[in-house]
């Protein structure tokens, strides 16, 4: 069984049900359900990690598979036009894009530098004062997600997956050590062999017992409609980072429907996904309007037609938390993506089986059960420390 059917539940789902396992998939909402934070209009797939190279071929790896399911599915979810992490001021080494360039030039990756004059005029909404340096990385670009989880729900009917759409999780079926199954929120028990928590943001709150290893916090989302849309097409506007690990500000080239969303990758603010405060704030709104007047100064009055709060699920290192309960016989927890899962959605499914299995596989090293990791040792400058 798996609980939640955002991206680690239904790849997971499908992943399992292809190793012969009968699958049902559980969820609270209506399938893709709105409040998750996988059912958006964009989400960044780029191989950029700074020094990090096993999420950099882990990428790598992800993004040929993107490219398979654009032609499998027969529908472009993932949109190769180029991302951009650039700075203020030249790269100098350990800085997260200095870092990202020299570790995709290692690996032979099709980059550029972002540090001439003449390279910025191909980005003519971008302030070419205030931007000096970064890296181009071509062969990356962003994947529709909410399309992406609904073309996959319908994967997952396909192949005879039971789906349990709008059913509440309240807790697990536990007799002694081992998990059984779980219990809805109208006394009702679903059994199970082996069960996949896959919540998302939602997990401390319905599992109490991870709030040592997980927080929910919100970040603010912005769609904008620019008043010269020529300027932000995928050609002249590609997926960017501004400076993030200092403004934490990235966002997207224009859609299909004439928005470029622009969102905030940075602290947070703690909250249950449920919360009334789930809503972007007139701060919020304040904060993008002064960093567009720097930026984007063709966007410093554009309206905003939607907002919304993406919710991650952090882990104390940045890092996933992919592996089975060591307390808790038949438990496997899918979490922690701490804003930068969605990009690896083609080998998610994959690497959750290996945990659900116990099989054989490296990068699980990293996603280990770790109740060891202390508070705010993560590498992410962005999200881990403030006021730099």
């Amino acid at each position: 069984m798996v609980v939640g059917a955002g991206i680690n539940g239904v790849t997971s789902a499908i992943e399992l049900n292809r190793r012969g396992h009968d699958v049902v998939l559980v969820d609270q909402g209506p399938l893709p359900h709105p409040l998750a934070a996988s059912t958006d209009i964009s989400k960044a797939v780029r191989r950029a990690y700074g020094t990090d190279e096993d999420y950099t071929a882990l990428a790598d790896r992800s993004i040929k598979l993107w490219r398979k399911w654009n032609q499998e599915f027969s529908v472009e979810l993932y949109h190769e036009v180029g991302v951009m992490f650039v700075r203020r001021r030249k790269m100098k080494p350990g800085d997260f894009e200095h870092e990202s360039f020299k570790m995709l030039q290692k690996r032979g990756q099709k980059i550029e530098r972002m540090n001439s004059a003449q390279l910025w005029k191909r980005f003519p909404a971008w302030n070419p004062e205030l931007y000096r340096d970064g890296v181009f990385e071509l062969e990356a670009g962003y994947a529709e997600s909410g399309r992406v989880v609904a073309v996959l729900i319908g994967r997952a009917r396909s192949l005879g997956i039971e789906l349990r759409d709008n059913v509440r999780f309240s807790r697990l079926d536990i007799s002694g050590n081992r998990v059984s199954g779980i219990v809805l929120d109208d006394g009702q028990r679903i059994a199970a062999d082996s069960v996949v928590m896959a919540v998302g943001a939602w997990t401390p709150y319905l599992l109490p017992f991870t709030k040592e290893f997980f927080r929910a916090n919100g970040q603010p989302v912005f769609h904008l409609e620019p008043k010269q849309p020529d300027l932000f097409t995928p050609e002249r506007f590609p997926v960017f980072g501004a400076d993030i690990t200092t403004t934490g500000y990235y966002g997207f080239p224009l859609n299909r429907d004439g928005v470029v969303k622009i969102a905030n990758h940075g602290p947070g603010r703690e909250m249950s996904p449920d919360s009334p405060e789930r809503t972007v704030t007139s701060e919020d709104e304040k904060n993008l309007r002064e960093f567009l007047a720097s930026t984007f100064p063709l966007l410093a009055d554009a309206p905003i037609v939607y907002t919304r709060i993406c919710m991650y699920c952090d882990t104390h290192d940045g890092h996933f938390w992919i592996a089975p309960d060591p307390d808790r016989k038949g438990l496997t927890i899918a979490a922690g993506d701490c804003g930068h899962g969605f990009k690896f959605a083609p080998v998610l499914g994959e690497i959750i089986a290996d945990a659900v299995e116990e099989k054989p596989n490296p990068i699980l090293r990293k996603f280990r059960w770790r109740p060891d990791v202390r508070a705010g040792s993560g590498t992410d400058v962005a999200r881990f420390q403030v006021n730099l």
